[in-house]
């Protein structure tokens, strides 16, 4: 079904930049990266998926069995997303508020020509039927230059949904929630977006990637709409019969000054509010996988583990399970999603008092970008730190979110989401300059 190239390289990153700027000519590009961010479980250093042979695009209405379904019928590498709004078709839910981006609720493609990077190598995938492109292909890829293209000028002219006012009388409404009994913790969002903007996705998606090197870099195009991601979080995994799961919840700013710096992870690391916060969601993440695990295999293999990035340190605890070898994988999805660390606890109510509340449908935010191989494996990024654009809409947004648990102070939550959406701010205004 497909032929596989080695491809030796001399310098990875400067290839990463042809290849990239090579994929742009398809409608159907994922691109994944993990910035060399030294973690576990990661199988790949990054990953090129570009052009559909076939495809999957539906609404939430019986997408995860539409899923099931066409992930059997390819047994073949599939790439794609999922948004947030799938709730609607795990539980009886809605979600009626505002959408300026407009994506489908699920799409997947399986794709003519596959890159797997690992180290100086690339591993190359070509359909058969495409097979004899790959030596005009690989040709074109080494003649890029990877210098920077131009931005395009537009004036970026950032507005937010929710004002700091109004934000401040939403995190007061789920306090009482929270103090009713109604829900324990839950992650409330915001949306800031641009109108009748133009972007340059690839120049987009560098300079935030730069910013912030995060492990679950994203770079998806679907048509008119991409997904520009320097996510730090992953949501599921799996690899033979193993699931793991790396919920982040607790996060605090950098310093330029070392002292203070390590000051500030040990603020985190004792920080009870965001313990508490990061505990909540890994009982919700346990019992989560523990309906398709093995019985006794689920594990809290790290606990709010300090991990640090560019822009911020992040408490992260990774849960792990094992499930039956004739265990759809689909199904472990499902069962699991939306990701505790986006909804809260308990996650039903939870999701009902933020649809209440958030203005904006959340859509791919809070989703998850990822793929299928051939034999069900999976692994899938938490859709944070994203900039998202409907280009024939010239609509651009990026959303951020903090856990609200009865510990939360609505100015220091505010002032969190600031912190989480600078280096998204810092890329579009810097477009205009």
């Amino acid at each position: 079904m497909r032929t596989t190239y080695i491809h030796k390289v001399e310098d990875s990153e400067a290839f990463k930049h042809q290849l990239l700027m090579w994929s742009q000519q398809f409608d159907d590009v994922v691109w994944l990266d993990s910035n060399n961010y030294q973690q576990n479980h990661s199988k790949y250093d990054a990953v090129l998926a570009v052009d559909a042979f076939t495809s999957i695009q539906t609404d939430f209405h019986n997408a995860f069995e539409q899923l099931k379904d066409y992930q059997s019928i390819t047994k073949d590498w599939i790439f794609g997303y999922l948004t947030y709004d799938l709730k609607n078709d795990v539980e009886p839910l809605r979600s009626h508020n505002h959408d300026g981006l407009e994506f489908s609720d699920l799409y997947f493609f399986q794709p003519k020509k596959l890159f797997f990077f690992k180290g100086n190598q690339v591993e190359i995938h070509y359909f058969k039927m495409v097979d004899d492109e790959f030596e005009t292909d690989l040709k074109a890829i080494k003649l890029i230059h990877p210098s920077t293209h131009q931005l395009i000028n537009d004036s970026v002219k950032i507005k937010l949904r929710i004002h700091k006012e109004d934000y401040f009388e939403k995190i007061n409404n789920m306090l009482a929630h929270i103090h009713r009994g109604d829900i324990y913790e839950a992650n409330f969002c915001q949306e800031f977006y641009a109108e009748n903007t133009q972007i340059n996705p690839l120049e987009t998606y560098n300079k935030l990637n730069g910013i912030s090197n995060p492990p679950f870099a994203t770079f998806l195009k679907c048509n008119d709409k991409y997904v520009l991601s320097a996510s730090p979080e992953r949501y599921l995994k799996k690899e033979g019969n193993t699931v793991i799961s790396q919920p982040i919840k607790g996060t605090t700013k950098r310093s330029l000054d070392m002292a203070e710096d390590e000051q500030l992870k040990t603020e985190l690391l004792k920080n009870e509010k965001e313990r508490s916060e990061n505990i909540m969601i890994v009982d919700l993440v346990r019992n989560d996988l523990s309906k398709t695990a093995i019985k006794g295999s689920v594990e809290v293999e790290e606990l709010c583990k300090i991990y640090t990035f560019d822009q911020v340190h992040h408490m992260i605890s990774t849960v792990k399970s094992k499930v039956e070898s004739n265990t759809n994988p689909v199904d472990i999805i499902k069962s699991t999603f939306p990701m505790g660390s986006m909804t809260g606890a308990p996650k039903i109510s939870a999701m009902k008092i933020i649809e209440a509340l958030e203005e904006t449908k959340r859509g791919i935010y809070s989703g998850a970008v990822g793929y299928f191989s051939p034999s069900g494996d999976f692994d899938f990024n938490v859709v944070i730190r994203s900039i998202l654009y409907n280009e024939t809409k010239k609509y651009v947004s990026y959303s951020v979110g903090g856990a609200i648990t009865a510990k939360s102070d609505p100015l220091k939550e505010y002032e969190e989401c600031l912190v989480k959406a600078k280096a998204m701010r810092q890329v579009l205004e810097d477009q205009s300059k």
